[in-house]
């Protein structure tokens, strides 16, 4: 039986480094095609709503910020037995819920192989849809690090004919239309 994988982008968009892992997981959704049983989700910030994709899928991929002492683009790959202990992780509003979501889940039954790649912000309080220079510059080498965990997880893909940049990405978010619906 082939597995179910969810494949989350967390973070709030209007806040400059907040938004990396949204736009990661539109970077993925539009240069790669996935074989089997997987979704894209645009995280935002879920909170409770995790809880079914922690409950409902085999494997779960959060690509997020991540709050660590380490220098700006710093990238990790976190499985969740190790982020249940990080207490550190735990700096604002949706760091919080992903990992008290965990907590919870982790007493259930039935919990997702879950998965955090998270690179370390320079800048969560600007009001701005953007990434500062030091996220861009390491862009590829997150999505690179998200596409491993993806190898791990067993999930299969290929990367589409045309090809979409981070640019294009973040232009997406900053039209008036979306910003309404947002």
């Amino acid at each position: 039986m082939q597995k179910t994988t969810a494949i989350v982008g967390a973070g709030t968009i209007i806040f400059k480094d907040e938004g990396v892992g949204v736009y990661a997981q539109r970077y993925l959704d539009m240069n790669y095609d996935f074989d089997g049983d997987v979704t894209l989700v645009d995280g935002g910030v879920l909170g409770f709503q995790l809880m079914t994709y922690y409950q409902d899928y085999d494997n779960v991929l959060i690509i997020d910020t991540i709050s660590m002492d380490d220098e700006a683009g710093s990238i990790y790959s976190i499985p969740a037995d190790e982020l249940l202990g990080l207490g550190s992780y735990k700096q604002n509003a949706h760091e919080v819920e992903i990992v008290e979501m965990l907590e919870i889940c982790s007493l259930l039954d039935k919990m997702a192989n879950v998965h955090i790649v998270g690179i370390v912000p320079k800048d969560i309080e600007s009001v701005e849809i953007d990434l500062t220079s030091d996220i861009r510059t390491k862009f590829g080498e997150f999505i690179a690090s998200a596409l491993k965990q993806l190898d791990i997880m067993g999930v299969q893909y290929t990367k589409k004919d045309k090809y979409t940049n981070l640019d294009e990405i973040i232009n997406i978010y900053s039209t008036p239309q979306l910003l309404r619906e947002l």
